[in-house]
Order: structure tokens, then C-alpha cells, then sequence
């Protein structure tokens, strides 16, 4: 059985060390700080500071890693700096962490487009899928073109390229899909 806990330390303190190599000064918040587990200023010109939440997953094998991203993770940006780091981690010690950096409104788009797609999937017998939003679980796949874009954090959301699959826009646009409520996508869906 995993040590969720553990998992969650593992994962916050390779985001810390990865964040220290490329010049920001990070510092882990304690328990009780909603939605930021690492405030981090860039030591450069300019001095931006960011929120970051960090998620870890943790498997044998990069086709099982998949983060559990529930309503907590779903809801807006309080501000352009949220960020998401979400760091996968393999029980091979010989492999080394994945780290995919998201703003938030990217990660509360991908968790409700992606679970709101498996449960309407045309073709699945009505009643077959029925776990809530709050069950939602995102797949290492659906972060590829986010892996390593630490300059991200450089860049209000706003400002952050779209680098969710394609096919996850045509999903926001039907009804049986479309985005969480108070979603900043909700008034106009950007391209990508």
C-alpha cells in the first residue's frame, strides 16, 4: 500500500529542488495554506513570486501514472500566478521524476473536460459510468506538451499557451462536455 503522505513529500520536494535549479527561490508551505503547497520568487529582475500546488502520482509504469484531481483542483484561479506542478514518480528508483507544469485554469480544464468526456462517451450504455467530478482522474498523456515548460511560470496565465490534446477543445464546445462552472474559458475558449 502507498504512503500517501509520503507520496505528497516526494513529490513537493523534487518540485522545490527542480524550482532552485532554474532560479527561483522556493519555500514549502505548511499544511493549511489552500491551494499552495510552495511559494517560489524568481531571484532574477522583477522578483515574481508564484503559487504553486503540486500533485504527485506515483506507479510502476508511466501508462498507469494518473493524478486524482477532484473539486478542489476544478475551481478558478484566484489570481494569475496559480500554477500546478505535477510530478509523476515511478517505484524504480533508477528512473528519474516527470514534472508537468500547468497554470491552474489548464488543470481544472483538463480534469472536468476529461471526466466529463468518459462519462457521456457516445457508445457507453447509460448508467455504465457514474463517478462524480470529484473522482477525476487525469492521465500522464494528457500533460505531455506541459512536461518541463518551467518558463511557464515566467508568464501570467492569461499569457500561457494551450497545450491540452486538440481533441479536449472539441470536447469543451459540445454540451455534453464544456467547463466547470465560473471557468475563465466559459466566455470565450481559446484556441490551441
Amino acid at each position: 500500500m502507498v504512503d500517501t503522505k509520503q507520496t505528497k513529500t516526494i513529490g513537493e520536494h523534487y518540485a522545490a529542488a527542480e524550482l532552485a535549479r532554474r532560479g527561483w527561490a522556493p519555500a514549502l508551505t505548511r499544511d493549511g495554506l489552500a491551494r499552495t503547497d510552495i511559494l517560489a520568487v524568481h531571484t532574477g529582475s522583477g522578483r515574481r513570486l508564484v503559487e504553486v500546488q503540486v500533485k504527485t502520482a506515483m506507479n510502476t509504469a508511466w501508462k498507469y501514472v494518473n493524478w486524482q484531481l477532484g473539486e478542489k483542483s476544478q475551481q478558478p484561479s484566484a489570481s494569475e500566478t496559480e500554477y500546478f506542478v505535477m510530478v509523476g514518480v515511478l517505484s524504480d528508483l533508477a528512473v528519474p521524476p516527470r514534472f508537468f507544469v500547468l497554470p491552474r485554469a489548464h488543470v481544472a480544464a483538463a480534469a472536468w473536460i476529461g471526466h466529463q468526456h468518459w462519462l457521456t462517451e457516445p457508445g457507453i450504455p447509460t448508467g455504465q459510468r457514474n463517478a462524480p467530478a470529484s473522482r477525476s482522474r487525469v492521465h500522464v498523456r494528457t500533460f505531455e506538451r506541459y512536461e518541463d515548460r518551467w518558463e511557464l511560470l515566467e508568464l501570467d496565465e492569461s499569457a500561457c499557451p494551450v497545450l491540452l490534446p486538440p481533441e479536449f477543445r472539441g470536447y469543451a464546445l459540445e454540451d455534453r462536455v464544456g467547463l466547470p462552472e465560473g471557468h475563465a474559458w466559459r466566455d470565450g475558449l481559446p484556441s490551441w
